[in-house]
């Protein structure tokens, strides 16, 4: 395990565009199939990664309480399952089932998405408003494996009260930390 922060997206830049496999539905999906009028967070995750099981639970409160308020939420994994196997979409598809994940679980086989959003590690999130516009970038919250700092998504959260207030995302923001993207 490589400790790794993210590389943090310059604020405004618009989000690539996509279309992935979604390893539950086996449709291939697009960020506009998937895109909210109010803000889209995307989240390069992946199964095995230690920094995201610490955060799988409330993430998917997360996630779930936001979908309600009209956020979606679009999960991504970019790891080479040729070397990682247990990343790969078979196992995507439990993972997403076992977690109850309440959003797409796309595979970026390629890793050309991951490349374009310059995604470092697992999690990186971003967060884009209506216009697909970065807003946030970077971590979750201060919690992390091993430490006693509870996991309550903070970070996170703070940036969608402010969207759906209508206020401007506080630009200061924490790079996440986790494992590496496992590159080809």
């Amino acid at each position: 395990m490589s400790l790794t922060p993210s590389r943090m997206m310059p604020l405004g830049t618009r989000a690539p565009d996509f279309t992935l496999l979604d390893t539950v539905s086996g449709k291939s999906l697009s960020l506009m199939d998937l895109k909210s009028d109010k803000a889209t967070v995307i989240l390069f995750i992946c199964n095995h990664c230690p920094f995201v099981r610490h955060i799988e639970q409330q993430l998917m409160m997360v996630a779930r309480a936001y979908q309600q308020k009209g956020i979606a939420f679009i999960a991504i994994s970019a790891n080479d399952a040729t070397t990682y196997p247990e990343d790969a979409p078979h196992r995507m598809t439990e993972i997403a089932k076992e977690w109850g994940m309440p959003f797409p679980y796309l595979y970026d086989e390629m890793q050309e998405i991951a490349q374009a959003y310059d995604a470092a590690c697992t999690p990186d999130l971003f967060v884009f408003d209506k216009d697909l516009r970065c807003v946030y970038r970077g971590q979750f919250d201060s919690s992390r494996p091993g430490s006693s700092a509870p996991v309550t998504g903070n970070d996170l959260v703070e940036a969608l009260e402010g969207i759906l207030a209508g206020n401007t995302v506080n630009p200061e923001q924490r790079p996440s930390i986790g494992c590496n993207i496992k590159w080809k």
